[in-house]
Order: structure tokens, then C-alpha cells, then sequence
């Protein structure tokens, strides 16, 4: 089984920048897609960004294409999520998913 630990969350400014982490350990794999969702209170999850990595190819939402930035450090099983030029609608809770397993959550706050 998988295991997933998000970190990295934090309070910025607008404008700001985060690196999250998802660290992943049990049964891992290279192979597996790694994703990110958020979800703001009040909200539903919403979908973030993937890493197909055996792939060679990551995906995002329209809503932050062009600021984050997934990748992935394959030797150490974690993926990340480089995130700049913050605004205030980006905050939320910042999940990683590998298959059916979800991370804890990290919390992401952009004051205005």
C-alpha cells in the first residue's frame, strides 16, 4: 500500500511563491501517475496538476497553467508542485493522490 505525506504549505503574499512536497513510501512506483487537488472551504476538490512521468507528460487546470509547475525527483519517490505568482483564489488545501491513496493535505493561505 502507499503512503503519501504533503508538506510545504504555508501563509504568502500575493505574488509569493511555494514549493509543496508529496512524498510517497510502501509499494511505490515510478510508474504511477502522481496528481494534485486543492480544495478551498466551501468548495469541492478540485483538480490541480498530474505527473505522468513513465509518460513524459503533466497536465493542469487552465486556472494555474503558466504559474505551477509540477516534477518529480524519482529517486526519492516525491513529487512536487513549485507554485508562483500566488493569488489570494489559490488558497486552499493542496492534496497529492497516487491511485486511490490521498496525502494529508497541506494548507496554502495567499494574503492579499
Amino acid at each position: 500500500q502507499v503512503k503519501l505525506v504533503d508538506t510545504g504549505g504555508g501563509l504568502v503574499q500575493a505574488g509569493g511563491a511555494l514549493r509543496l512536497s508529496c512524498a510517497m513510501s510502501g509499494r511505490t512506483s515510478s510508474d504511477y501517475d502522481m496528481a494534485w487537488f486543492r480544495q478551498a472551504p466551501g468548495k469541492e476538490r478540485e483538480f490541480v496538476s498530474v505527473d505522468r512521468w513513465s509518460a513524459g507528460h503533466t497536465s493542469y487546470a487552465d486556472s494555474v497553467k503558466g504559474r505551477f509547475t509540477v516534477s518529480r525527483d524519482v529517486a526519492k519517490n516525491t513529487m512536487y508542485l513549485q507554485m508562483n505568482s500566488l493569488k489570494p483564489e489559490d488558497t486552499a488545501r493542496y492534496y497529492c493522490l497516487v491511485r486511490t491513496t490521498w496525502g494529508q493535505g497541506t494548507q496554502v493561505t495567499v494574503s492579499s
